[in-house]
């Protein structure tokens, strides 16, 4: 049996206060009423020291002390999974729009009827479950699913974290390959972050984004006169990075001849800069991206095999994001709340139909358009709880037409009439199908990846005829 919903009401008018306390107490809620800034601060936090929070305050906007809008604010700092439903008896747009965008779920003038306070009490409820999730998943990401920064749950990242672990002490040379914006450069520096180097440079350089004649001189510095233009000695990225650690993404970019001169301090540490003599050796751990496979440059002879070697120590594969499903709603909650910071806000998370809409959407641009994304969303939005309509129009209209799913395995096959009921179940399927055989048919696994209980994944399961019996006898 469900407990009933703790509701805070704040108003300096006894009267108003108390009514409103009679009214939810009549709707089956534990309702209690305060007159003043103060006294509702200190029943806050002894109800939460009593293991008894509220769930929502409704607080009139002029008040004694500091006002609606100041007690807001620090309710929302203070007692975040609370949800406050603001009052006034003159409400104007502009208090409604400061209320709004300060935390407040709903925002109500005088006098109220009946109706609409059980609307709003429903709405300030949805907010409060949303926020009750939320403290869940960060608390997931900050107990299991996370390195630093990293985020995710599926089991290649897993993995990779593992790896990260293992290799950071060392150094060993590390190779990441991946598609553009999975991450590598993350995952770089928390190799960095764990490693015993962690106080010392961490150098980063895209190999890609430098002209051929400029690339040398970037990577291993110059003489004042060795080309037009070296007005003055420079340091390179390795005397930079020295006792740390250099990232050079994109080292699929370099041409044969810089190829050749990084195999040599690679296996050496020692380098000359353009234009001098002077042999500098220098202790730099190496950590190498690249966007294309290296085996097959080095197959078509346009990457060296004896530096392919060399940097092959260990290998990360970072997933691109499409394969990644399960993790796309706790990145999607870790990018929000850094948005939060940097724009003082306060976010509950996001709305189901807003996270269905991002689970379908295909990500060419990977982990990095999915931050994007978010960032635009933030900015945007003029309410705490992130909707479908503050997402941008190509990922809702990509929803089913670009995404990482087709409907049919042959796209040259004509299309069945059926309702769309039917065919809403056919990517559902493949999603849950891909999660299951990704986590080797363990169904409580899968159920955590795909952010459901286990047992709706047994219902879907039977609903959409996944058999895991049939996969056995495939087996």
């Amino acid at each position: 049996m469900s407990k009933p919903t703790r509701i805070l009401v704040i108003d300096d008018d006894p009267i108003v206060a108390d009514s409103l306390a009679e009214f939810f107490n009549s709707e089956g809620c534990i309702a209690v009423a305060v007159y003043s800034p103060s006294e509702a601060l200190g029943e806050l936090q002894r109800a939460e020291s009593n293991a008894k929070p509220y769930q929502v305050a409704m607080c009139d906007i002029n008040l004694p002390e500091m006002g609606g809008l100041e007690l807001l604010r620090s309710i929302v700092r203070s007692h975040a999974q609370v949800s406050v439903i603001m009052l006034t008896g003159y409400g104007t747009v502009e208090s409604a729009v400061q209320a709004l965008r300060s935390g407040a779920v709903d925002f109500l003038t005088k006098p109220i009827v009946d109706e609409e306070l059980r609307i709003s009490l429903e709405r300030a409820l949805r907010q409060h479950e949303l926020k009750r999730e939320n403290t869940t998943m960060k608390s997931r990401l900050e107990h299991s699913f996370g390195l630093g920064n990293m985020v995710g749950s599926d089991h290649r990242m897993q993995k990779i974290y593992e790896t990260v672990h293992a290799v950071a002490p060392s150094r060993t040379t590390v190779l990441m390959t991946g598609e553009s914006g999975v991450g590598k450069s993350m995952i770089a520096r928390a190799i960095h972050q764990e490693s015993n180097r962690s106080t010392e440079p961490y150098v980063e350089l895209a190999c890609g984004s430098i002209p051929e004649t400029l690339l040398e001189s970037e990577l291993f510095g110059h003489v004042k006169g060795a080309f037009t233009g070296a007005h003055a000695d420079k340091a390179g990225k390795f005397l930079a990075a020295d006792g740390g650690t250099l990232f050079l993404d994109e080292i699929n970019s370099a041409s044969p001849a810089m190829q050749l001169k990084l195999l040599r301090v690679l296996q050496e540490r020692k380098f000359e800069p353009v234009g001098s003599n002077e042999t500098i050796e220098v202790d730099v751990r190496v950590i190498l991206a690249s966007n294309q496979d290296l085996e097959t440059l080095v197959a078509n002879g346009e990457f060296r095999q004896d530096l392919y070697y060399r940097i092959n120590v260990v290998k990360i594969e970072m997933p691109p994001l499409r394969d990644r499903v399960g993790d796309i709603a706790m990145l999607a909650q870790h990018f929000l709340d850094l948005q939060a910071n940097e724009l003082g806000r306060q976010f509950s998370g996001f709305t189901s139909d807003a996270l269905d809409a991002l689970r379908r959407y295909g990500y060419p641009g990977n982990v990095r358009e999915l931050s994007n994304i978010i960032e635009r969303a933030a900015v945007l939005s003029r309410n705490p709880t992130i909707g479908v309509d503050d997402l941008p129009p190509h990922v809702l209209d990509s929803e089913f037409s670009s995404g990482p799913l087709p409907m049919s395995s042959d796209p040259s096959e004509d299309w069945v009439p059926m309702t769309l009921s039917d065919a809403m179940m056919l990517p559902e399927r493949a999603i849950i199908l891909r999660a299951l055989e990704a986590n080797e048919w363990n169904r409580q696994q899968t159920a955590d990846v795909l952010g459901i209980n286990r047992t709706t994944l047994y219902k879907k399961m039977k609903q959409l005829g996944i058999d895991p019996d049939d996969h056995a006898q495939a087996g």
